[in-house]
């Protein structure tokens, strides 16, 4: 093996030979970079971006995804103004789009432009900062002008590092992406090497990787201390939420509703709005909603499983947690909403939302029908 220093990226020449019965590969990812990305400080990925030596007045962030608009959220509370490019027709793809137009609208003193549509194509260094050149991502569209930036963030997804770190010397075969395939115990072709997180597929997400890291673990173990429990081991997770931790936050479990929709399951849902949360009102923070999406095919009879929930609002990722328990264990709207929820929280919306669902909630009036 060569030995690397700092961040694992930069070799030190040095070579060692270490010997294993298993091993488990945790090599990630890293942020992609745009090739016509000038080699300048004033371009950061998400790693540059933490590392705050001033407060730009004008940033742009490349990518309308939950990493992009973290940092954006955090330079813009310090005095920085916002302009965001993304590709496709909207922000945060993968949450519900009108939890997004909660966001949306709750942030927009943040931003001077949201250029959706639109992609980048050119960027040189100034003096004056990075000049940035759009043009239209669909055909017959209109693009900005050229503007000019005192920080621009690349954040327009990440690569795994299957390819990098020479695992197919190994036999470990690695896709022309970069993943490594791995089975439900995380373990890849070469029976006695396991590979866990960003490096194994989509989502990328660290709570996800903890998850497999523990599967891997246990597998290897049992196998060496020849216990058939721990042996069994699987990765079989139901769902994985996703958190984005903005301001409000935006957290999303299971099925969403625009996906209910393009695959043609019906489903039947459940809103609470926050403004009817005495909390919420107390925290002076109603904006939220707090939605849950139950199976409502014939085959469910009335009492249909819960599929899929989200939240945007303060603490939305403290919360989707439940959500996720709800959809692993197959509870239906008369188990959420008859688990009793302490009052006045945040979480007792999630009840909530299931009373509604089940056309028993008492704190906000019935739906017209």
């Amino acid at each position: 093996m060569e030995e690397t220093s700092g961040t694992a990226q930069e070799k030190t020449g040095k070579k060692q030979v270490i010997a294993f019965k298993k091993a488990i590969i945790a090599a990630g990812s890293q942020a992609v970079r745009l090739p016509f990305m000038p080699e300048d400080p004033r371009v950061v990925d998400s790693t540059g971006a933490l590392a705050l030596k001033e407060v730009p007045k004008r940033m742009l962030i490349l990518g309308g995804g939950i990493i992009g608009l973290e940092m954006g959220t955090v330079y813009s509370t310090l005095g920085a103004r916002l302009d965001v490019v993304e590709m496709l027709d909207g922000l945060m793809q993968g949450a519900d789009r009108d939890l997004v137009k909660i966001w949306q609208k709750m942030n927009a003193k943040r931003f001077d432009n949201i250029m959706l549509k639109t992609k980048t194509v050119g960027a040189k260094a100034t003096p004056e900062g990075i000049e940035v050149t759009f043009a239209a991502a669909e055909e017959g569209g209109t693009a900005p002008p050229p503007q000019t930036y005192d920080l621009v963030l690349q954040a327009v997804g990440r690569t795994p590092n299957g390819k990098k770190i020479a695992a197919d010397k190994a036999g470990v075969a690695v896709t022309d992406r970069g993943f490594i395939n791995v089975d439900i115990q995380m373990r890849t072709n070469v029976s006695h090497i396991f590979a866990i997180g960003d490096i194994v597929g989509q989502p990328m997400l660290a709570h996800k990787a903890v998850h497999e890291a523990h599967v891997a673990a246990e597998v290897i173990a049992g196998e060496l201390q020849g216990n058939k429990e721990l042996a069994s081991a699987a990765f079989n997770a139901r769902v994985i939420p996703s958190v984005a931790y903005t301001d409000p936050e935006v957290a999303w479990v299971g099925l969403t509703e625009d996906q209910a929709k393009a695959q043609g399951i019906k489903v039947k849902k459940g809103l609470f709005p926050w403004n009817a949360s005495g909390r919420a009102i107390a925290n002076g923070r109603d904006e939220g909603v707090t939605k849950l999406l139950f199976d409502d095919s014939p085959e469910a009879h009335g009492h249909g499983k819960i599929l899929g929930g989200g939240m945007v609002g303060t603490h939305a990722g403290d919360m989707i947690g439940e959500i996720a328990l709800a959809i692993e264990m197959g509870a239906d709207a008369v188990d959420i909403g008859k688990t009793i929820h302490p009052h006045p929280t945040l979480g007792e919306s999630i009840g909530m939302a299931a009373e509604i669902a089940h056309g028993s909630c008492t704190d906000v009036p019935p739906a017209r029908k």
